[in-house]
């Protein structure tokens, strides 16, 4: 689906992430592994360290830190926002929506549209994608959108596959009609034929838990995990990337009407370093052109494309405009990604939330 939004544009990024880090060597040496084994898994999956949120530190917490310091920077008033899209596949309950959890603790007026939607890598650009074409089509003036996750509590501590990998964060995006803006262009798609090979099995109404669900065996790769830990087969998301993801990138580019030179900075989702080193030499995209993350906050699924804008882009968003290639791909399978000017912009210094402050909702 390709789609070109107008007179819609981005007013700011927030992000924010747990204070407690967790380096490679500690994932590796609760998983028996010397340091020597862990450095040689964080070089080729290129986190060093990962955000990890304590216990009772959900996504929306960290969202509605996110959210208030753009508010505050923005100066604009909560009640201003017609529309809230939280795109998130750690949601706080089953239901009600974590939407409606987010309208009233934000301090969002009760004429305010919310909803949630389950994507998970490509899902900052879906939401994107969303919110600015409601706004385009008139269904009000301003919309936040928030996009995050608390990943690490998916993956067993058992799974070298996923524990190395995973962090979390929770960020706000705000957007406002805008006739002066440039339109965005973007191009998704999906192929549910990947849904099993990065997967919570257990939880659902399709496998709801039962007594069992908590055991953790051996699956085929012989890692330990239960029903509610999410798996992962990373040869097979490697193979989606690299057959996809390109043409993605072809397909948005000309749909825009840009050449690779016409980018500032190409901002993915944060997989794992090995994958994007290989993306961009297929592309042949110079990799300092290509924003990363995952170093220092790992692979935060929905959350990663904002939270690298924040740690990468702050300094030049916040003064200029940029032209930015966007782009998520990973579990559904699923893939989005958006050719867009934007700047300046509020983009404020990344929120660090310590355990002692962590405030969760009833």
């Amino acid at each position: 689906m390709r789609a070109t939004v107008p007179g819609v544009r981005l007013a700011g990024i927030a992000s924010a992430v747990p204070a407690q880090s967790v380096s490679a060597i500690q994932t590796g040496a609760a998983l028996g592994m010397s340091d020597e084994e862990s450095l040689k898994v964080a070089n080729m999956t290129g986190v060093k360290q990962r955000r990890v949120a304590p216990t009772g530190l959900c996504t929306s917490d960290m969202a509605l830190e996110a959210s208030s310091v753009l508010f505050d920077q923005l100066g604009w008033e909560r009640s201003s926002i017609d529309i809230l899209v939280v795109v998130s596949q750690t949601l706080d309950y089953q239901l009600p929506a974590t939407a409606c959890v987010l309208q009233e603790r934000i301090g969002l007026s009760d004429h305010c549209a919310a909803f949630d939607v389950s994507l998970g890598c490509s899902g900052y650009v879906y939401g994107l994608w969303l919110a600015s074409s409601l706004l385009s089509a008139g269904s009000g003036k301003r919309a936040l959108l928030v996009a995050g996750e608390t990943g690490s509590k998916l993956c067993s501590p058992l799974d070298r596959s996923t524990s190395f990998l995973f962090g979390d964060a929770g960020t706000a995006t705000l957007l406002e009609r805008d006739d002066q803006a440039n339109p965005m262009h973007f191009v998704l798609g999906t192929d549910g034929s990947g849904k099993g090979h990065l997967i919570v099995p257990g939880g659902g109404a399709r496998n709801p838990v039962i007594e069992g669900s908590l055991e953790r065996i051996p699956g085929e790769d012989g890692y330990l995990r239960n029903q509610l830990d999410l798996s992962m087969n990373g040869a097979e998301v490697f193979s989606f990337t690299l057959q996809r993801v390109p043409q993605l990138f072809k397909d948005t580019l000309q749909l825009a009407g840009w050449d690779l030179s016409d980018v500032d900075a190409v901002v993915p989702h944060q997989a794992n370093l090995f994958m994007l080193k290989h993306l961009a030499k297929s592309m042949k995209i110079p990799l300092d052109k290509i924003l990363l993350s995952l170093e220092d906050f790992g692979n935060t699924s929905s959350a990663s494309i904002p939270l690298t804008v924040s740690y990468r882009l702050a300094s030049k968003l916040n003064t200029a405009p940029m032209n930015l290639l966007m782009a998520g791909f990973g579990v559904g399978w699923s893939w989005g990604a958006v050719a867009l000017t934007c700047g300046p912009m509020a983009v404020p210094p990344i929120v660090e939330i310590a355990a002692e402050e962590t405030v969760g909702a009833s």
